[in-house]
């Protein structure tokens, strides 16, 4: 493999590898059919959890979601 190989095209492109990735499953899940394509679409959602540290302990978590509260 040659020390001169190009660069990926998304890196390329400007884009990180997450966007990437990002791009590419949005495009499978649109590409599924019913009932695949909504249950697909209902496990992209992310849920997490953040904990505030005091006093070098941590306290309640609070769970955080990337979809917008209704």
């Amino acid at each position: 493999m040659s020390s001169n190989a190009a660069a990926p095209f998304w890196r390329a492109a400007g884009m990180t590898y997450i966007t990437y990735s990002n791009i590419c499953a949005n495009l499978v899940r649109n590409c599924l059919k019913e009932p695949y394509k909504t249950e697909a679409i209902s496990r992209e959602r992310v849920h997490f959890a953040v904990s505030k540290w005091a006093e070098g302990k941590p306290e309640k978590p609070t769970i955080r979601s990337d979809t917008p509260e209704a």
